[in-house]
């Protein structure tokens, strides 16, 4: 069930008409004018609860007061306590409906109903359970809505985490893999190649020579495709299924779009910066916005990039979150790997939280003098 689906126009007109009927079998014709006037302003004014919940409340509220028809200022009642958590609210709501049950309307002058002491109880009681009653429905009402969301929220978390962890496995895995083909086949065939190039060197054989010559090739190419292989798994990239190579400034657009929440970038980077350099931003923008999305539900980030006097800034600042966070297991590593990768670079990373609720975080690297144009 969807909570936001918009009102069906014909349920709303069917509401009104049984409040009509309703103000039809209650509402005697000689009756004063204004028995009639509240209950039929009560009614008509029950398209207007879902916007005005409150107000539509106020509107049908003197229906109760002047006649028996109560079905549109219940309605009324229902519908308020299904759009608020204020809970004062709605016990003096129940208060003044009940109240007014009790009162009868005699044109000029109210009139309290007579109660004998032993029928008082009974007939404060049924006030009292009538007004209550849709306010206990609609507080259900708003507890279930607030269940369905918050289940679709946990939900959508989980699978989140799921690939999350499902990535961080793959990073594992490619590192180890990494470690193994720099260690060991690396190692390999750089002997390969060191015993290549003395035989080449060492043998008068022309034959030997040149075969010497072929397999000391062979082992260099071989060797600069291993770096290559050993550095793409050690980049470890956002696509598991995919050895891309390291991401730039150029991705940092389409990360923003992909990001699943709202934020805006503003950036007057240079082009020709330097690899190292462009992945740490990028790095760091892919954390910030990883973290806005875990711990501030709801909040909208801006992500501002520049450049001046020889160093690079990137920020990430979000506002404060619109709904409480779930509660994400982690590693917390991710701010102690981006000061390390800034570090290496000579440059800092900070973090804190706003005046405003929000949290920011920090780049600082400094540009070579070969970046700067």
């Amino acid at each position: 069930m969807n909570p936001h689906r918009p009102h069906s126009p014909l349920r709303e007109l069917a509401l009104v008409v049984v409040c009509l009927l309703d103000v039809r079998f209650h509402v005697q014709s000689d009756h004063h004018p204004t028995a009639l006037a509240f209950p039929v302003l009560a009614a008509l004014s029950l398209p207007l609860r879902h916007r005005r919940p409150l107000a539509t409340f106020l509107l049908a509220l003197p229906s109760t007061l002047v006649s028996d028809a109560v079905f549109a200022t219940l309605a009324a009642l229902y519908t308020l306590a299904s759009h608020t958590r204020h809970r004062l609210l709605l016990v003096v709501c129940t208060l003044a409906f009940a109240v007014c049950d009790l009162t009868l309307w005699s044109w000029p002058h109210p009139e309290f109903t007579e109660l004998s002491a032993s029928s008082a109880p009974i007939t404060v009681t049924y006030s009292l359970a009538q007004a209550a009653a849709p306010v206990f429905l609609g507080q259900l009402v708003r507890a279930h809505r607030e269940l369905s969301l918050r289940l679709a929220e946990i939900t959508q978390a989980r699978e989140q985490e799921r690939l999350l962890l499902a990535e961080q496995v793959l990073a594992k895995e490619r590192a180890q893999l990494a470690r193994e083909m720099h260690d060991v086949v690396s190692h390999q065939v750089s002997l390969i190649a060191v015993r290549a190039g003395a035989l080449q060197v060492g043998t008068r054989d022309p034959a030997a020579r040149e075969a010497a010559a072929t397999i000391r090739q062979i082992s260099v190419q071989t060797l600069d495709e291993l770096r290559h292989m050993v550095g793409v798994l050690r980049a470890s990239g956002s696509r598991p299924t995919e050895l891309t190579p390291q991401p730039s400034l150029a991705d940092i657009q389409r990360l923003v779009d992909t990001s699943g929440i709202e934020a805006k970038l503003e950036t007057d980077l240079p082009d020709g910066l330097a690899p190292a350099l462009q992945r740490a931003v990028y790095r760091t923008v892919q954390e910030a916005l990883t973290n806005v999305r875990k711990h501030a539900p709801g909040a909208m980030a801006v992500i501002r990039l520049r450049h001046e006097a020889g160093r690079v800034h990137a920020t990430v600042t979000n506002t404060a979150p619109s709904r409480p966070a779930l509660p994400l297991p982690g590693a917390h590593h991710g701010l102690v790997g981006l000061r390390q990768r800034a570090e290496l670079l000579g440059g800092t990373v900070s973090s804190g939280p706003t005046d405003e609720g929000g949290y920011e975080l920090r780049l600082e690297l400094p540009l070579a003098p070969d970046d700067v144009g």
